[in-house]
């Protein structure tokens, strides 16, 4: 079983950056692919980004390449989103998500992913 705790979200203005983090337990961390995903009001969960067991791949979606960065710290147990030049379309709930895989394929979709966190808010205000 694996928990997973975000934080570093918050409520900025456009153009603002937040990093968020996420924290998992367990002692295999560093063969799971990790994500994020992320819900707006209204609107269906959809995929932002995430990076394969070793760290080598990543994937974004189009909205936010060039803007949200992915990385992890397999000594910590620890996946983080650097996220720049935030805009108000980002704002929506963040979530963590961890998948027990090997495969240097990055995982996009959300029933690919067995463990999420309870989320982190981001609001970004115009």
């Amino acid at each position: 079983q694996v928990q997973l705790v975000e934080s570093g979200g918050g409520s900025v203005q456009a153009g603002a950056s937040l990093r968020l983090s996420c924290a998992a337990s367990g002692r295999t961390f560093s063969t799971y692919a990790m994500g994020w995903f992320r819900q707006a009001p209204g609107k269906e969960r959809e995929f932002v980004s995430a990076i394969n067991w070793i760290g080598g791949r990543t994937s974004y979606t189009d909205s936010v390449k060039g803007r949200f960065t992915i990385s992890r710290d397999n000594a910590k147990n620890t996946v983080y989103l650097q996220m720049n030049s935030l805009k108000p379309e980002d704002t929506a709930v963040y979530y963590c998500v961890a998948e027990p895989t090997r495969r240097a394929v990055v995982p996009t979709m959300p029933n690919e992913y067995d463990y999420w966190g309870q989320g982190t808010q981001v609001t970004v205000s115009s």
